[in-house]
């Protein structure tokens, strides 16, 4: 028991420093390349006032692998199918926001196929959502593989989606990020996942680290590629641990557990669906622009949304609890 703590511990700790350190130099090679996010006044969304680096995503995807890989030795199909669906994300991630650099959009289908291959690399690795045990008979009721593989890709390309959409504000996507993934590190913890719980630390000592610098007022970005990168991750961990021999009542779990960015999103995507845009068409409708409007500063907006987020992923807990 003592020896899994040290591995958490020293998990987080390595993961939190190999970010915290490579932020500032990467920011100044941003700077060198002009790979900054520069502030639009014809932009609703663009509400920094000068160029920001968008490099942070390099210095989460190094930290989270480098620490996840060394303390744990996991060279699996499944983690190469994890590091291989990362670098996809990361790299058309980073197309993307070169775009945005430039004051252009990039466009929709390419991202959608990466995001989808990427999922579909982590269902063929056999990271899936397979089934449940039925609560009145308690027999575990496999899904038909057809069925497996399309609530897997939708479920990962979901969250990652979600994330992405969420990185509007300081602060906002990675902290919300760092409070999943303590909920999913509790609950692989409670279900003796080892494994989800490393994955699960790593990723919350990658957030903590680059919040450190993008809390308002943000002195980086990690852009489309680091966003989507996390919601990535948070995703298989979710698949690898939470959603295991799941009943039904628990699958609500992960889905609390990422509450914040899914409801909001579920409404902004069925609300462009009814008005006839694109899904993928930037805009201000999510839930911190319209708290914005409402009147709230940015830190009264993300610290809200924080306590929402805490208070879902308290609830799944009770819930993870309530199934013991």
């Amino acid at each position: 028991m003592v020896v899994i703590i040290i591995l958490y511990l020293w998990s987080f700790l390595l993961a939190f420093l190999i970010v915290y350190l490579l932020i500032p130099p990467l920011g100044k090679l941003a700077f060198r390349l002009d790979f900054v996010d520069k502030p639009r006044a014809d932009v609703e969304r663009k509400i920094h006032r000068k160029p920001i680096p968008l490099t942070a995503s390099y210095a989460i995807f190094t930290g989270f692998f480098i620490s996840y890989l060394l303390f744990t030795r996991n060279f699996s199909w499944e983690t190469g199918a994890l590091f291989a669906g990362g670098v996809l994300l990361l790299t058309i991630g980073t197309v993307d926001d070169w775009y945005k650099t430039k004051g252009k959009d990039f466009p929709a289908l390419p991202k959608l196929i990466v995001q989808v291959s990427a999922a579909i690399l982590v269902y063929a690795a056999g990271i899936t959502f397979s089934g449940f045990v039925n609560p009145f008979s308690g027999e575990y009721v496999l899904l038909p593989a057809w069925m497996q593989f399309i609530l897997t890709i939708l479920w990962i390309f979901g969250v990652t989606t979600v994330i992405n959409f969420s990185d509007g504000l300081d602060g906002l996507a990675g902290g919300l990020s760092a409070i999943s993934a303590g909920t999913l590190f509790v609950v692989a913890i409670a279900k003796g996942q080892t494994n989800s719980a490393v994955l699960s630390i790593t990723l919350i000592g990658v957030s903590l680290a680059y919040l450190r610098y993008n809390k308002a007022p943000a002195k980086v970005f990690m852009g489309d590629a680091g966003a989507t990168f996390l919601g990535f991750i948070l995703a298989v961990i979710a698949l690898d641990g939470a959603f295991k021999q799941a009943t039904v009542l628990s699958l609500f779990i992960p889905v609390l557990a990422l509450g914040v960015p899914i409801f909001d999103n579920l409404f902004v995507v069925i609300k462009r669906m009814i008005q006839g845009k694109s899904i993928y068409q930037a805009d201000a409708s999510q839930v911190h622009y319209r708290l914005l409007r409402a009147g709230l500063n940015q830190k009264q907006v993300v610290m809200f949304l924080y306590l929402l987020s805490t208070c879902l992923g308290l609830s799944s807990i009770i819930l993870l609890l309530l199934q013991v």
